[in-house]
């Protein structure tokens, strides 16, 4: 484990403070016992602020209540005792003087003798005046081994043979989740049915929706869309399906690299929402939905501070979906005089991210414009591939027909005419044919009687396209498409 081998060569190094950032307590302890009782001849010595230290029948609730005995008892210890001395939510103490200038002092001991500060913390809060002392260390969540290992654990208990296709889904499913949680999940799964099934599968879900409850910034969203259900895009439809294998273990195992994401242009009401719906069904993954404008915060230093909290939970989650709506609002004020250094930071950061993730959380970002958008995310690196998604041709347009009409009437859908509806709906999106049909069934139903193509038509002629509304705007969009800069949806 690379955390295990990181914190062997800072131990060996003699490094006097380590800042270890997890909110698995018991799991560092685990690891930090294991491994130390392997690799170093070191006592342990544990600290926390209610009991004072507790493992010493010596010095039991030594320094209880007390942060500044915490650091004095390290003092009583001989010079010839090799000690790993861990302080929880010892952070917390650091704006004291007392306790901050007491640290300092010990930094030339533990220079000296073979003695850490361990310092346990669930996030980063270090003084200026410890920044050179203070290497900072995270924990990162179970790996695919610690989960598998976990789960048969389980199994073995129960006499258990487990099927490994499945093993493998619940494996992946189990990704972003603390070791705490895998395991109240695994005892959840277990009271509620005697083996492990589907229902497994909804109660992880819902254990990852209670994550996403805890921040305003991402939403989480459910769907049942298949690529069915979306009407041509041919070539984006096989674009998605080529990778619906590149997160698993074998993919992993091969070398593949994990796809970044993917940038989808094109007019409005193109089916580029119901295409990042429609992927996270196809792969099986959670789709969140982040909110630009709620990363933005009054506070100086607020808004960098939601994105990292933002990229910590969709990275937590993975193997996940993020999906970035209408994109080129986000960065359509970049480097003007409407722009401030918070966006410019933001949309720094962002774009850093999303060019050097290397976790299993594909990006969807849908724009309506592509001059809005900055070379920056127009470059390859950042998105795996760029599409243009058009106005249906006529051969979509009948597809779209088909699908919406299965969708409200699916036992008479081919009493419609679906090639006059198709020859009568040009210049219209998928979204506008889908509003003209709820139309022509609204009139029909007002003199109570069922929809037929001829209420639809009508609907047509009623409704005015975008495309003839922003015609000079389009036909810009669509010349830029076709030069060969973009490829076609």
């Amino acid at each position: 484990m690379k955390f295990e081998l990181e914190l062997f060569s800072l131990l060996k190094a003699r490094y006097p403070i380590l800042y270890l950032v997890s909110n698995e307590e018991d799991r560092v302890e685990y690891i930090v016992r294991k491994f130390t009782k392997e690799k170093l001849n070191r006592n342990i010595y544990v600290w926390n602020f209610v009991d004072g230290y507790q493992n010493n029948l010596t010095y039991k609730n030594f320094g209880q209540r007390n942060p500044l005995q915490a650091l004095e008892f390290i003092e009583k210890l001989t010079s010839n005792s090799n000690a790993l001395i861990i302080l929880k939510d010892f952070q917390k103490f650091l704006s004291d003087i007392s306790v901050l200038r007491k640290l300092k002092n010990l930094l030339r001991l533990l220079k000296k003798q073979n003695k850490t500060i361990v310092i346990l913390a669930t996030e980063v809060n270090i003084p200026l005046e410890l920044l050179d002392f203070v290497y900072v260390l995270k924990l990162p969540l179970p790996n695919i081994n610690e989960i598998r290992i976990e789960i048969l654990r389980l199994l073995n208990l129960l006499n258990e043979a487990p099927d490994e296709k499945f093993l493998e889904i619940l494996i992946q499913s189990f990704q972003g989740l603390s070791l705490e949680k895998i395991r109240r999940l695994l005892a959840r799964i277990l009271s509620t049915s005697s083996k492990f099934n589907s229902n497994a599968l909804k109660l992880i879900l819902a254990e990852k929706k209670q994550i996403l409850n805890q921040t305003q910034i991402l939403e989480y969203y459910s769907t049942n869309v298949s690529l069915e259900d979306i009407g041509g895009l041919n070539n984006l439809k096989l674009w998605i399906q080529n990778r619906s294998n590149a997160f698993s273990e074998k993919a992993t195992v091969y070398g593949l690299p994990t796809p970044k994401g993917v940038l989808l242009v094109g007019i409005q009401g193109t089916g580029k929402s119901l295409t990042a719906k429609a992927i996270a069904n196809e792969w099986k993954f959670p789709l969140l939905k982040l909110d630009v404008g709620r990363i933005f915060g009054s506070l100086v230093g607020e808004s960098e501070s939601r994105l990292r909290k933002m990229i910590t939970i969709v990275e937590a989650l993975a193997p996940c979906i993020l999906w970035i709506d209408e994109f080129d609002k986000f960065s359509a004020n970049l480097n003007t005089q409407n722009s401030n250094e918070t966006t410019n930071r933001v949309f720094a950061t962002l774009l850093t991210w999303l060019a050097e993730k290397n976790n299993q959380v594909f990006v969807i970002a849908t724009a309506n414009s592509m001059e809005k958008l900055p070379l920056e995310i127009v470059r390859k690196g950042r998105f795996d591939e760029i599409f243009f998604l058009n106005l249906p041709t006529y051969k979509e347009r009948k597809k779209i027909f088909e699908v919406l009409l299965k969708k409200y009437r699916p036992d008479t859908f081919q009493n419609y005419n679906i090639v006059d509806l198709s020859n009568n709906s040009t210049y219209f999106s998928g979204a506008e044919i889908e509003q003209a049909i709820i139309n022509g069934m609204l009139n029909a139903f007002n003199v109570k009687k069922d929809f037929n193509t001829h209420d639809i038509l009508n609907s047509l002629q009623e409704i005015i396209p975008l495309a003839k509304v922003h015609k000079e705007e389009i036909e810009i969009l669509q010349k830029w498409a076709f030069s060969g800069r973009i490829r076609c949806a």
